[in-house]
């Protein structure tokens, strides 16, 4: 598991954030159709494998939740902040939040048809990066998706590059590198989206949507 040190100070710093955020955040979601362009094909994927129960990590006041409930997905939402997830409750009364950590959930194994992380990992420090992408791999079913969002960084020599995010020291990745992680953990990639610096107006990021699967055979599957 992550420094209880760094989850202690992520969580407070979010926590104070927290109404703030969930007036901003779900606007800039639904504002920019890149935001959440893999959404939907993440969530048809899930219903062509059979459907299930998809995990969003890192659901904040449950925005992202809330769209793959209305794309027809039974999905519930996990978040470091109980402010938050108070605040996703009050908003979604209808779905599911519970307070958690992303590289300890409290899932059993291969329990999830989907995990979707949307600028979730941008706290894990680099060095954490393969056991949070283990974690993953453990609740999800054979087949299962995992779409991960995040800000990108193009120099694939590389993992990650710091950089001072409002909240809390953050990171972006390098879409390759992550890529290899995944691919080292279990996964195979179905499909990137990573979209040009010209379109973050803040920061000038290129914005990355990786989309893997759990490989059905393997780990002796």
């Amino acid at each position: 598991m992550a420094n209880p040190d760094l989850l202690a100070a992520t969580r407070a710093a979010y926590d104070a954030v927290a109404p703030r955020y969930a007036e901003k955040i779900p606007e800039r979601y639904h504002a920019n159709p890149f935001n959440h362009a893999m959404v939907p094909v993440f969530a048809e994927l899930i219903q062509a494998h059979g459907g299930g129960l998809v995990l969003d990590v890192g659901c904040g006041p449950g925005h992202v939740t809330a769209h793959l409930h209305a794309l027809g997905v039974t999905a519930f939402g996990v978040d470091l902040s109980p402010e938050m997830i108070g605040l996703a409750r009050s908003l979604h009364p209808e779905l599911r939040f519970e307070v958690g950590v992303m590289d300890a959930l409290k899932v059993e194994d291969a329990a999830l048809a989907g995990v979707l992380a949307n600028h979730s990992i941008i706290h894990t420090p680099p060095e954490r990066l393969s056991e949070t992408f283990a974690e993953f791999h453990r609740v999800l079913a054979p087949g299962g998706c995992l779409l991960l969002g995040f800000p990108a960084y193009d120099d694939a020599s590389r993992l990650a590059e710091p950089f001072d995010h409002v909240v809390s020291l953050a990171y972006r990745y390098s879409p390759d590198r992550v890529a290899e992680l995944l691919l080292g953990t279990g996964f195979t990639e179905v499909a990137r989206l990573v979209i040009s610096p010209n379109e973050d107006p803040k920061r000038g990021f290129p914005q990355a949507h990786l989309l893997v699967r759990r490989a059905i055979a393997a780990h002796g599957e």
